[in-house]
């Protein structure tokens, strides 16, 4: 299966942690895994093999530094922003706002043919106004060419861009038929299980020979499948819980279960900064919705205090449920969710538990378990674990994990599995494929997952201390797979994803309206695919990038820091 689409990195079987690695505990040199020997038999205990083999380099066993705690690991307090730095970032979009509305003010008086979109029509108001559509005409379209990047082939450690041109301002674009391989920073791909050959590539492939592309029925008539039923319960003993349901899209494993589980009469508390999908799911239910201050656990005893002593509105009777809805690790600014804390409001107020690990599973913890790994908390203390295939197991589609009494509900009362789809047969064998590695159940390859869950936590942390030492402002927790740096001004969020591009680096930033006004940023998505090499060219090349744009917001702090440390090191 696209044996004529390769990876830029492949990877093979592996014998565990037998590379050479520096202090930090990269691996130097390379693939940063190795062929596997021709019998398995060292990697499936044989006592004999085990004896005579080296041993594996002690730096690993400090991979996962942060898993297993049972509190949440503070990160560094994020430095108060110059206020130069904020006055400007003000400034600079206050002018851009004012000179669009001058553009739209005189372009319909002496361009009108290009605003008939906006006009009313035959007595047909516009679908959109001037001032909602301000932003994307405005602000959005003039950067657009450093969003929505089009690929080709496999988004592994490095990737291949379609190179494009525009002649109008990027209001269209002309391919020029040119490729560019860059090292990809921007692809959710943590464990690196997106490739084109492999173990799993050719499980996939074996397993659409067996059975077809697809059922083409949703599960609730013929789309319930061995396969199916198989992985499910495999995503049910991976996260913990006695049984899990798969949807076919990510999107909709919110979206869709959420209203399946509250409507009018309960009560929603959200976390501010709640993915989108979250919120549409919030929104479709029915039920009343309340948020708290972003990962704040006593604004959200605060909220819950308020809302159980009042009830509902008008009535005041009480909630028919109350829900709690986060995520594990969220991914625009690389948090956590104080988890442990949020438990044990759970166990005083009686309130349903919903976390959403779209990105913490099989990123986080000692086993790849996510968020409840990480922390050690037993996973029957949350009562709906979600996450998704598409970040870690290189995937498609989604999960909701519980009670079977739970699960067995909702494939009764979900629209994702009455109405959608059933997951296709090759999305379905690469996530079995992907957890069974990740579970250590794959015979042949019975090491190489944990070997991506180390090389992970590796490579995070290396790079956060990097970008820091350096004196950027970085925001996330130790650990964090996705490493946010603050770019604050409008004009440098472009030159910064322009000037990555010159020198072959993929990333993705992010601005209003995804973060707030003053906050752009740009968001290193880190992958165990990502050598030393990788990580080091990387890192060399955006220190270039910050000095030009002027983004090295803490570089005195930092050599003050150093020269203290120096000081304090002769004393």
């Amino acid at each position: 299966m696209g044996k004529g689409q390769r990876a830029t990195q492949s990877y093979k079987s592996t014998e565990f942690i037998e590379q050479a690695r520096d202090e930090d505990g990269l691996v130097v040199g390379g693939n940063p895994f190795k062929v596997a020997p021709s019998t398995s038999a060292s990697l499936l205990g044989d006592k004999a093999a085990a004896a005579a083999s080296p041993a594996p380099a002690t730096c690993i066993s400090a991979a996962n530094l942060a898993a297993g705690s049972s509190r949440r690991e503070e990160a560094p307090e994020l430095e108060a922003v110059p206020s130069f730095i904020l006055v400007t970032t003000y400034l600079s979009y206050l002018m851009l706002i004012v000179f669009a509305h001058l553009r739209d003010f005189f372009g319909k008086i002496f361009y009108p043919e290009q605003y008939v979109q906006l006009r009313e029509q035959n007595g047909y108001a516009p679908m959109v106004s001037d001032f909602e559509s301000l932003w994307t005409r405005r602000l959005y379209g003039r950067i657009r060419d450093c969003f929505n990047r089009p690929i080709t082939g496999v988004a592994g450690g490095h990737v291949n861009l379609l190179d494009r041109v525009s002649h109008d301002f990027n209001r269209t674009f002309e391919f020029t038929g040119r490729l560019t391989n860059a090292l990809n920073l921007a692809s959710y791909n943590y464990l690196g299980f997106a490739q084109s050959e492999g173990p799993c590539a050719d499980k996939v492939e074996a397993a659409m020979i067996e059975n077809g592309i697809t059922q083409g029925s949703s599960r609730a008539e013929a789309g319930r499948t061995r396969l199916l039923a198989e992985t499910e319960d495999m995503v049910a003993r991976f996260v913990g819980t006695e049984a899990a349901l798969i949807v076919s899209m990510g999107y909709a494993t919110n979206a869709m279960n959420i209203p399946a589980v509250v409507g009018k009469g309960c009560l929603i508390i959200s976390d501010e900064l709640n993915h989108s999908s979250l919120v549409s799911g919030a929104r479709l239910s029915g039920a009343t919705i309340r948020v708290f201050r972003h990962n704040n656990t006593r604004d959200l005893e605060k909220v819950l205090r308020r809302n159980i002593s009042q009830g509902q509105p008008r009535t005041h009777r009480p909630w028919k449920k109350i829900l709690v809805v986060v995520e594990g690790l969220y991914s625009m600014e690389g948090e956590f969710c104080n988890l442990p804390d949020i438990v044990e409001l759970r166990r005083r107020y009686g309130f349903y538990l919903f976390v959403d690990e779209a990105h913490s599973v099989g990123a986080l913890g000692p086993r790849g378990r996510g968020i409840c790994d990480h922390f050690g908390v037993d996973p029957r203390e949350v009562d709906i674990l979600m996450g998704t295939f598409t970040k870690s197991f290189g995937a498609a589609g989604g999960y909701i994990a519980g009670t079977r009494a739970f699960i067995d509900y909702m494939r009764l009362h979900s629209h994702s599995a009455v109405y959608a789809e059933a997951m296709s047969v090759p999305v379905l064998a690469q996530v079995s494929a992907s957890m069974r590695m990740i579970m250590g159940e794959d015979r042949e390859h019975a090491l190489e997952g944990q070997q991506r869950l180390d090389q992970l936590a590796i490579n995070s942390r290396y790079f956060a201390r990097r970008l820091a030492e350096m004196g950027f402002m970085t925001m996330g927790d130790p650990g964090s797979p996705v490493i946010p740096l603050l770019l604050f001004s409008p004009a440098k969020i472009p030159a910064f994803s322009r000037e990555c591009l010159k020198r072959n680096i993929a990333v993705v930033v992010v601005s209003y309206p995804a973060t707030p006004i003053i906050t752009g940023r740009v968001r290193f998505c880190i992958s165990a695919s990502h050598t030393r090499e990788d990580l080091d060219y990387a890192l060399e090349q955006i220190s270039e990038i910050g000095d030009l744009l002027l983004l090295k917001f803490h570089k005195d702090k930092v050599h003050q820091d150093q020269h203290a440390a120096a000081l304090k090191k002769l004393d």
